[in-house]
């Protein structure tokens, strides 16, 4: 006895209409997928991206312990400013490593701030309670550094070297007069900048 398998195939019209739609999305989706794909190549540009730069080597290496300088000033009594119109200095050091002289024998540093509005040569304080005093730089022999500007170019030998300058605090004309310097925390921030003539 044979066994006949018969399949019977039906078709619901809603069926077919909802195949059909599909095959048109698919269609839809395959023309929108090579529409971008070729306008995005249409996009791209041969080299239009381009990395510059100069490498360069520098006579000295900043010493790490340099890279971060804190300049205590302690306790500064108000009475001492209105008599002396500033504190003593107080020294820092910016120390250079392995110096070569065949690729340069001078240095100048330039402290770079935001200048007092009273006093435009002198450091503004950026936070604390306290007011009516700026911060101010110089040379190891005394010479006052206006910030923003560039100290007098130092000379260094082959090896290690040691850049030494001082700050101090100094009360304001406006303070001065009005004897008004408010007590309090004071904090100002500079950034130095090495270049080798």
């Amino acid at each position: 006895m044979m066994t006949e398998n018969r399949y019977m195939t039906v078709t619901f019209p809603c069926e077919r209409r909802w195949m059909k739609r599909i095959m048109l999305l698919g269609r839809v989706g395959v023309w929108l997928t090579l529409l971008v794909l070729g306008t995005a190549s249409a996009w791209a540009a041969n080299d239009n991206l381009q990395f510059n730069g100069t490498l360069t080597t520098e006579p000295c290496t900043l010493d790490p312990d340099s890279m971060n300088i804190n300049v205590d000033f302690g306790t500064v009594i108000d009475k001492y400013l209105y008599i002396n119109m500033r504190t003593h200095s107080k020294p820092f050091d910016i120390r250079l490593l392995g110096c070569d002289t065949t690729l340069g024998k001078s240095v100048t540093v330039t402290f770079k701030g935001t200048p007092d509005s009273e006093l435009p040569s002198l450091l503004a304080l950026s936070s604390g309670s306290a007011s009516g005093i700026a911060i101010g730089l110089e040379q190891a022999d005394g010479t006052v550094l206006p910030i923003n500007q560039p100290a007098s170019a130092s000379y260094f030998m082959a090896g290690n070297n040691v850049l030494s300058f001082r700050g101090y605090v100094q009360i304001k004309p406006s303070a001065m007069q009005n004897l008004n310097v408010a007590r309090g925390n004071f904090n100002a921030m500079a950034t130095f900048a090495l270049d080798y003539p």
